[in-house]
């Protein structure tokens, strides 16, 4: 390879040959042995070195129940390398006294396998998520402690090809494909790998969700938290309650900014998710080992429902026949009513919800419980005489009667409720697991009274929050996290006993969009930072002060090129290109580093 082969245009800029840092994986795996992770190249192109290259008469060799992913390679790596990767088995050895016949000579690359196995002892005490992948001139062999272990190990040696391999078309036909011989063997740290999609605030088409799944899958994130409802709309089809998306899908304008800002953006904004789009987003999702957790929010965060039905309301302390789906951000007055009919109402909704979101692949269901204000029950007759009547003592005892009543009724049905740290005020539903966003404190006492905790601090994770604190920053929000923030980011907190510790499912980082219009802002906001957290989640990394983020920040030299094959909006490392900028737009930057709380 000469100099002039290489192009010097920054990340992204020009294609040229594959170069040694594109085989730079990320998240990093737990052993490499081998080239791979050593900053190999595609080595001399005919397998000599080791490697392995794929070739029009490649099969792929899928064993009982790597079917699945057989199909994504070659719907993905396929489509990008132009070879049909078609569905094969090695050629069996003679029978025994049978006559030797020699091979016929075949070029590099005319053939060998792709083998996929499922072998939970090929990955010891990597879990069901581990896998090993080794590669040689014969073919590639990708050993999964079961099916979702042999998809991440597909994701791995999608990475290996190079760049090119996240197209959806070759670039160039005559190109030879080579996989540097390696034996990589990895797993997880932790078995929720999380990210948050706020779809309330501002809709996104069904097409950017797949697309987002597409995202989590390549860096081996595992579970979507779609925030479904909220007080600026509802997204979710409920057959039972056609105005939900009929009135609450849809606001009359929204602001533009922090809600402070003077600006508003005058175009209607909606939509909703159709009961068959989210069957296609779960089966969609499921297909690549990630599991999608629904988000209904009660008791706040719940106008746009009783814009669509006033009843649900605090009738008896303001008109909620003129409430309308809020147009603006932060947290409405506007919270269920504690009575019976709002039960029922929501017994409903959670019985169609259950129904889409399918036990094995969702067995998870998220109620909110968070930022819900009590000035409405303490005004409210109907509410103080419903906490006399409970024996809850008062209003944060009325919440968690609220919380514990969905608690069972999930129970009953074989699902499993988590909720936002609040849902611990007033006392914690036996079964109830914790989303920990205040900071730790909350994640902690409930991982110290046993209960399950996914760790998303705000200061931390909330990649609403701005990357960098220079004035070109789109609406900047919050602190400032960048890349190597989020890349020192530990979700157990030190001290932690390890029968606490042992509580913690996982980690997830939360993409909240008021500021974030469309899928441009959502890709500006969540990567390159959401790959730094891939790592986080993934890998098994030191303590965060002896994290080698330099080296991260090299292998991250050819996940840049990866995100531009794939089509991803990141911000440069240099800074926003001038039209990822957002001039005149107020945000509510904060000062400092964050607390730890």
């Amino acid at each position: 390879m000469t100099d002039e082969n290489l192009t010097d245009e920054g990340f992204g800029r020009g294609r040229g040959p594959v170069r040694e840092r594109d085989h730079e994986l990320v998240p990093a795996p737990v052993t490499v042995l081998g080239p791979a992770g050593a900053g190999a190249g595609a080595g001399s192109g005919d397998g000599a070195d080791g490697g392995f290259v794929l070739g029009p008469a490649t099969v792929v060799d899928a064993g009982p129940g790597t079917e699945g992913a057989a199909r994504w390679l070659r719907a993905t790596v396929g489509a990008a390398t132009g070879l049909d990767l078609a569905p094969g088995a090695p050629t069996a050895p003679p029978a025994p006294g049978a006559p030797t016949v020699p091979p016929a000579p075949t070029a590099p690359g005319d053939g060998g396998t792709v083998r996929l196995r499922i072998d939970p002892d090929a990955v010891g005490d990597l879990g069901p998520e581990g896998y090993r992948l080794s590669v040689d001139a014969a073919g590639v062999v990708v050993r999964g402690g079961s099916a979702a272990g042999v998809f991440w190990g597909l994701q791995t040696l999608r990475q290996l090809l190079g760049p090119d391999a996240h197209r959806r078309a070759p670039l160039d036909r005559t190109r030879r494909w080579t996989v540097p011989g390696t034996d990589i063997a990895d797993g997880p740290r932790f078995s929720w790998r999380g990210l948050m999609l706020d779809v309330a605030r501002h809709f996104m088409p069904k097409d950017d969700v797949l697309r987002q799944l597409d995202l989590m899958a390549a860096h081996k994130l595992n579970v979507l938290h779609l925030h479904l409802t909220d007080d600026q709309g509802w997204r979710i089809e409920i057959k039972r309650h056609p105005r939900l998306t009929g009135t609450g899908s849809w606001r009359a304008r929204s602001k533009w900014g922090h809600r402070a800002s003077p600006l508003w953006n005058e175009t209607p904004h909606g939509g909703f998710y159709t009961q068959d789009d989210i069957r296609e987003i779960v089966a969609y999702a499921a297909a690549r080992h990630i599991s999608v957790v629904p988000e209904i929010d009660v008791p706040g965060h719940s106008q746009a429902a009783i814009a669509a039905y006033p009843e649900l309301g605090n009738t008896d302390v303001i008109d909620t026949t003129a409430l309308s789906v809020w147009d603006t951000w932060g947290v409405s007055p506007n919270v269920l009513a504690p009575t019976d009919n709002v039960l029922r109402f929501y017994e409903g909704v959670f019985e169609e919800l259950l129904d889409l979101f399918p036990a094995d692949v969702s067995p998870f269901v998220h109620i909110g419980g968070d930022e819900c204000p009590k000035d409405q029950w303490k005004a409210s007759a109907t509410a103080q005489a419903r906490i006399k009547e409970l024996g809850v003592g008062d209003e944060d005892g009325l919440q968690s009667w609220f919380v514990r009543h969905f608690d069972r009724w999930l129970a009953e049905r074989g699902r499993r409720l988590i909720g936002w740290d609040e849902i611990l005020e007033g006392g914690l539903a036996p079964g109830a697991a914790v989303s920990s966003w205040r900071g730790y404190a909350g994640g902690i006492t409930a991982a110290e009274a046993g209960h399950d905790v996914v760790m998303c601090p705000e200061q931390q994770v909330y990649l609403d929050h701005r990357q960098a604190s220079g004035e070109d920053e789109p609406m900047p929000i919050g602190y400032v996290r960048t890349l190597a923030d989020v890349y020192r980011f530990e979700p157990v907190p030190p001290g932690l006993a390890p029968e606490a510790a042992a509580h913690i499912l996982g980690t997830q980082a939360n993409v909240w969009t008021e500021v974030m219009e469309n899928r441009a802002r959502v890709d500006y906001q969540t990567y390159p930072r959401l790959a730094a957290f891939a790592e986080v989640a993934w890998s098994r990394l030191p303590a965060p002060d002896a994290r080698d983020h330099a080296d991260f920040e090299r292998r991250m030299s050819a996940h840049y090129r990866r995100l531009d094959a794939l089509g991803v909006d990141y911000r440069p490392p240099a800074g926003p290109h001038p039209w990822q900028r957002r001039p005149g737009v107020q945000g509510r930057p904060i000062e400092g580093a964050p607390p730890n709380v």
